[in-house]
């Protein structure tokens, strides 16, 4: 459904949202003025000096497209589960796969969280090359070359889990550890019914576990089901059900885990859009939550417990800084953020604090801006907007860094260290 097909109920809901979580873009109205420096992102980041920034630079001052993390929104977020996870009897286990970022890998650490996650060997590389330890690979590692390099990682790192769902790969894990003199953590990869990845719960799942427990050279850890098809359903209730329902399946192989002594130490599953049903699930242990420090537009749409139309549980904290190129075109104008700097991923990128504007990132090098008749203002060339992206993860793969801002002021330089890390 288009945007301008969504019910005016639903428009009116996420308006009201979007005005009174975040704050308007103020400063960007002012322009380019002669008292406001502007400064390339080699110049901001030389002004980076041991963790702290030596000049004053404000967030209109840099050079865009720009990737901005919002300070007090991102520690209001990672607040927020950490306090709903624990209250709830269970554990968070953050997805590095959404920042890429071991600045913010070690925030939700210190803050309580028991362990990241990483979709790949590459980016647990990188963690643990930045005093990262707690790492879980929930993707398994099928071919020589990337076991290779988990086992060398498992070698480095006694504290790294990787997943397998499959005997076969399980004695290729086996021989490979053996080789390397090491025992390796693994977790047994159970499909939640998205035939994805994971091996059949139940009795499939016990056999693998079963002759992970046997081999030499392999430790079992316990399991993790992550149902990535249940986070984005449409309204809490049919979420609610949907994520329960899919995970009848893993409760059952938990059970038939512990019956058999196997372990069940890790029970990990659940992520963003279900952090808060996730518990409900008998023996899970922690939520492989991910977006939900940064959150994005395909989020704020599936609604939340208390509001059917919006999900404001999180807010947004991640925007991208751009700059109108062109606007002698009524009702529209054109900047330099387009597919390049935002996806083409949907729903479109949002303009932070306005209404009554569409924005489309379609093209490569550009992005679109259009009025509607009741935009709370329009764009001049050279003002600068914040764009809540369409979806958090690839957008975050597409920069070299971000940008910590507080109010509007750059705290510092963070590098996504494991950008480009797909292998």
């Amino acid at each position: 459904m288009s945007q301008s097909q969504k019910p005016a109920a639903h428009d009116a809901s996420r308006r009201r949202f979007l005005k009174s979580s975040l704050q308007t873009t103020g400063a960007a109205a002012l322009g380019l003025s002669t008292n406001v420096h502007g400064y390339t992102a080699k110049e901001v980041q030389d002004f980076y000096v041991d963790g702290e920034m030596q000049r004053n630079v404000s967030k209109w001052e840099l050079d865009t497209p720009a990737l901005c993390v919002d300070l007090d929104v991102l520690d209001t977020n990672i607040d927020t589960m950490q306090s709903t996870t624990s209250r709830n009897g269970i554990a968070s286990r953050p997805h590095a796969k959404t920042h890429k970022c071991p600045v913010i890998a070690q925030r939700q650490l210190d803050t309580g969280s028991v362990g990241i996650c990483t979709a790949k060997v590459g980016e647990a590389e990188v963690m643990f090359d930045h005093g990262i330890d707690q790492i879980l690979m929930t993707t398994t590692n099928v071919t020589p070359t990337k076991i290779k390099r988990a086992m060398e990682l498992s070698r480095a790192n006694p504290q790294f889990i990787q997943a397998t769902d499959s005997m076969t790969n399980a004695r290729l894990l086996s021989d490979a550890a053996q080789s390397y003199g090491i025992t390796a953590d693994v977790v047994v990869d159970v499909d939640p019914g998205g035939h994805r990845t994971g091996i059949t719960p139940g009795e499939p799942a016990l056999g693998l576990a079963q002759l992970i427990d046997s081999l030499p050279g392999l430790n079992l850890r316990g399991l993790l089901c992550y149902d990535g098809g249940s986070q984005h359903v449409q309204g809490f209730t049919a979420r609610r059900d949907q994520t329960l329902g899919r995970l009848e399946a893993a409760t059952a192989t938990y059970d038939l885990f512990q019956s058999s002594g196997l372990s069940t130490e890790i029970f990990s599953g659940g992520g963003t859009g279900t952090y808060n049903i996730d518990h409900n699930t008998r023996g899970l242990t922690d939520v492989q939550v991910g977006s939900y420090v940064f959150m994005d537009a395909q989020y704020i749409d599936i609604g939340g417990e208390t509001d059917d139309e919006v999900y404001s549980d999180f807010g947004p904290s991640l925007t991208i800084l751009t700059t109108v190129l062109n606007d002698q075109y009524e009702g529209r104008c054109t900047t330099d953020a387009g597919a390049k700097a935002c996806t083409i991923n949907r729903p479109w990128p949002r303009v932070k604090g306005e209404h009554g504007m569409s924005y489309t990132s379609g093209s490569d090098e550009f992005g679109s801006l259009r009025y509607e008749a009741d935009a709370s203002r329009t764009y001049r060339v050279g003002e600068k907007l914040e764009l809540i992206v369409s979806h958090c993860d690839p957008v975050v793969n597409l920069y070299n860094h971000m940008y910590a801002i507080r109010g509007e002021t750059v705290e510092a330089v963070w590098p996504i260290a494991a950008r480009g890390m797909s292998t």
